[in-house]
């Protein structure tokens, strides 16, 4: 026993500091911190827990799914699929959205002005019924909890992140975690941005695909810009959260603007014809391993996304999606017929590419802790 005490003492203050140390951004110089919310401070035990409960099966309802599941490191923390598919066999209406740089987003989801906070969004997957994904209710929260209460592991870690709190082990402490550890997704090594410093050169075709983004022909800046490529970016040093959604002329049901019922944007909250079809530009870093593409995944290649953008929408002629979406009277006035020849798609297409982060996509500090990471080309 005396030989324990010293190396008890020592992991308990190993502990302890963990906990108490203030959390460091390691970010390049022109890139702000983002903004964490006074009530979850980040701290290296808060986000080692997060890591653990993302891809914990045991919080879901039937002990099948993870957060994970739907957010894949490899791909960018998405799924490959269309539609993700909930703990219980049931598809969501939205594609799954990669999580790089989640930390610095204005609003979350796809078409909610509302949820603002990282900390809100983590428990819309695990409560949320229409449609189920982790299908966690109050008829199961605590046997749920459960799981977790007989893992004297899990338990050490929720102390170790909460320390203080009598009893820190429950949802609210789960989603905290949750938050802080999508914080530290961060990806900002591509090969673009190691031609923006100067390590590398790009390709001719790269660069030619770079002036055409940042440039007025194809226009794809005012949606992708800054160090994020997108339009919502919030930081500490934000006055205030610019917070724009866009209808990208993706449909037109009725020839008067009407997108898919349970798809319609931010209309279906605001209840406003202008909101019609409109949602948020995700980011466009590591863009390349997303695939398939939009709100509703119907997209499955970059060349077949900026075609359809380059068209100013999308024409489908037959089908229950028949419609112009070209002609759709919402649309954004940023969504215009863009002439581009195919080799200046195919550079637009060779130059998003250049937005992937490969150390990023293989991060130890983001892969499943009970398993190994995947290298790139293993599957």
């Amino acid at each position: 026993m005396k030989r324990l005490l010293p190396a008890l003492l020592l992991a308990a203050a190993a502990v302890q500091a963990q906990t108490e140390a203030p959390w460091v951004w390691r970010l390049p110089p022109d890139v702000p911190a983002p903004r964490v919310p006074a009530d979850n401070p980040m701290s290296a035990a808060k986000v080692e827990l997060g890591r653990h409960l993302f891809y914990d099966r045991r919080l879901s309802v039937n002990g099948t799914l993870a957060c994970a599941g739907c957010h894949e490191q490899r791909r960018a923390f998405t799924d490959g699929r269309a539609l993700a598919v909930g703990a219980t066999g049931e598809k969501t209406g939205r594609n799954a959205q990669q999580l790089a740089n989640v930390a610095w987003h204005s609003t979350y989801t796809w078409a909610n002005p509302a949820l603002t906070t990282l900390e809100r969004q983590v428990l819309v997957p695990i409560f949320g019924t229409d449609p189920v994904e982790m299908g966690v209710d109050d008829g199961n929260r605590e046997a749920i909890l459960g799981r977790l209460r007989a893992d004297p592991a899990a338990v050490a870690r929720f102390a170790a992140a909460f320390p203080g709190e009598a009893a820190p082990l429950n949802f609210a402490n789960v989603g905290r975690a949750l938050a802080a550890f999508q914080r530290t997704l961060i990806s900002l090594d591509s090969r673009y941005d190691r031609a923006q410093r100067g390590e590398l050169r790009l390709t001719v075709a790269e660069r030619r695909g770079r002036d055409l983004f940042f440039g007025e022909k194809a226009e794809c800046f005012h949606c992708h810009s800054g160090f994020n490529f997108n339009d919502q970016t919030v930081h500490v040093r934000s006055r205030e959260a610019a917070t724009p959604f866009h209808n990208t002329g993706q449909y037109d049901l009725d020839g008067r603007g009407a997108y898919p019922l349970g798809n319609r944007g931010v209309y279906e909250i605001s209840g406003r014809p202008e909101d019609m079809g409109a949602f948020r530009a995700p980011s466009l870093r590591n863009v390349a391993v997303t695939a398939p593409y939009l709100h509703d995944g119907s997209l499955k290649t970059l060349a077949e996304v900026v075609r359809t953008y380059a068209a100013g929408g999308r024409l489908t002629r037959s089908g229950p999606l028949a419609g112009d979406g070209r002609r759709n009277p919402y649309k954004s006035e940023l969504i215009g017929s863009i002439r581009l020849s195919p080799r200046e798609q195919a550079d637009l297409v060779a130059f998003l590419k250049t937005l992937t982060d490969e150390a990023f996509l293989h991060d130890p500090r983001f892969a499943d802790p009970a398993a190994s990471v995947p290298r790139p080309g293993e599957r």
